[in-house]
């Protein structure tokens, strides 16, 4: 452990979240629906933004907004504001500049190197996909393989069941499904239907050891946990930042050799360096201006916490080390509103809890909690609790294959809760009250 990770260790004992200080920068949360304040438990479609993201954006466009790559200072500010925002996401990943990719969102830029990786897949290779991911992770997987059989080029796609009492993969049944016919693992970081947090690294350790690449899902993962692609040695991972604060982005770690070697499907004047061959067309520059400082917030919450608890160097720490120190927290606060959570859903009436429900291994999931009641559709708790200004989600959120295979699908999927650090024990005690309410009328 280096100097600096020994004095963040020792700060984060005694730091904690400024709950009111950090919600204070959300302007969302200041909303009220019928005269109640409003809570968002929607985050796993979408957290709410700081003010300083949304300050970026539109700085961006109010004194910047310009092409790229052009001979003038508007655009030399734009290739400036795109620079930083790989930066960021360098530091936020743990990897190269170089290695970061901007896209429209984490499925565009999945299909985008699907499609890549396809050009070289040969009759007899496979793919390994999971029951418990986004079909964002499993539909471009498909339909390279049937692009392959239409080219006689036969590619098995091969699926990992999962365990249906708790909601997690069966690593033995995913190991006996990888093999040296296979090519690729796909897998999510963690469900964005029932919270489990798969284990990834040991994941893609038996991809590496069968010759197969590992390409990792952390869209759902990204709001609640710090994300090292160097330690995880994964070949490629993707998130969205409107999961984490930011705008409606993709961005996609790339390791440097596999950026190089694919050929992605590109117009004749885009550069083949890496990593601008993999970004068609113009790209959103006002969003990316927004990236940065969704990256700069998480960091913020890593210096002010170690500064309020009396280490005089937090503002000089490395970025990445503040959003190491930024998630360790944001991490222990969440942790609590999921106890919280689970101890107040069990007690309700006729109510089960899709997914881990053991306190001893919360470690093993997020604060993503997928929920039915009986006698009661998702969709009627959600509109009634959308009506106390509680904000939650129904239905399958693209977790198709899951819904589908618990047989829920058909009768509305889940009812979605979703915790994050700017919520409060007070909002997971009004829903409560409310789902209480709700069941009890």
């Amino acid at each position: 452990m280096s100097t600096t990770e020994q004095l963040v260790s020792a700060a984060l004992n005694l730091a904690r979240l400024d709950l009111a200080q950090i919600r204070s920068q959300f302007p969302a949360l200041a909303q009220t629906v019928n005269g109640h304040p409003a809570i968002f438990f929607d985050g796993p479609g979408g957290t709410q933004v700081p003010q300083r993201v949304i300050d970026a954006i539109s700085d961006y466009l109010r004194r910047d907004n310009a092409n790229s790559g052009g001979a003038y200072p508007t655009s030399r500010r734009t290739d400036a504001v795109i620079a930083a925002a790989r930066e960021a996401m360098a530091d936020f990943f743990h990897c190269g500049a170089d290695e970061v990719v901007f896209g429209m969102n984490m499925t565009a830029l999945t299909f985008a190197i699907s499609r890549a990786i396809g050009r070289e897949l040969k009759a007899g290779d496979e793919i390994v996909v999971t029951r418990l991911d986004h079909d964002a992770n499993v539909s471009p997987w498909l339909a390279m393989a049937e692009d392959c059989q239409r080219n006689d080029r036969g590619v098995t796609v091969r699926w990992a069941e999962i365990h249906d009492e708790d909601c997690t993969l069966d690593m033995a049944d995913l190991t006996s499904k990888i093999n040296s016919k296979t090519k690729l693992v796909a897998v999510g970081y963690a469900s964005n239907a029932v919270g489990t947090i798969n284990p990834v690294r040991e994941i893609v350790r038996l991809a590496h050891a069968a010759g197969a690449l590992a390409y990792v899902d952390a869209v759902h993962y990204a709001p609640h946990g710090l994300i090292d692609v160097a330690a995880l040695d994964c070949d490629f991972l993707v998130c969205s930042t409107y999961k984490f604060f930011g705008p409606h982005m993709g961005v996609l770690f790339g390791k440097r050799e596999h950026l190089k070697r694919f050929r992605p499907y590109k117009v004749r004047p885009l550069t083949d360096a890496i990593p601008f061959r993999w970004e068609y067309g113009t790209l959103n520059h006002e969003c990316i201006a927004g990236i940065t400082a969704c990256v700069d917030y998480i960091a913020d919450l890593g210096r002010r916490a170690l500064s309020a608890s009396g280490n005089s160097e937090a503002e000089r720490f490395s970025r990445r080390a503040a959003i190491k120190a930024g998630y360790e927290l944001i991490h222990r606060h969440e942790r609590v509103l999921l106890e919280r959570a689970v101890v107040g859903l069990q007690k309700i009436p006729g109510l089960k809890i899709y997914g881990i429900t053991d306190r001893a291994r919360f470690d093993e999931r997020c604060g993503t909690l997928a929920v039915r009641i009986e006698n009661h559709t998702p969709l009627e708790l959600a509109t009634k609790l959308g009506e106390r200004g509680i904000f939650t989600w129904d239905g399958n959120y693209y977790a198709l294959n899951l819904t589908e295979h618990l047989d829920v699908e058909k009768s509305g999927g889940f009812l979605r809760i979703g915790l994050v650090h700017y919520n409060t024990a007070e909002e997971v005690d009004r829903l409560l009250a409310a789902l209480g309410e709700i069941v009890g009328g």
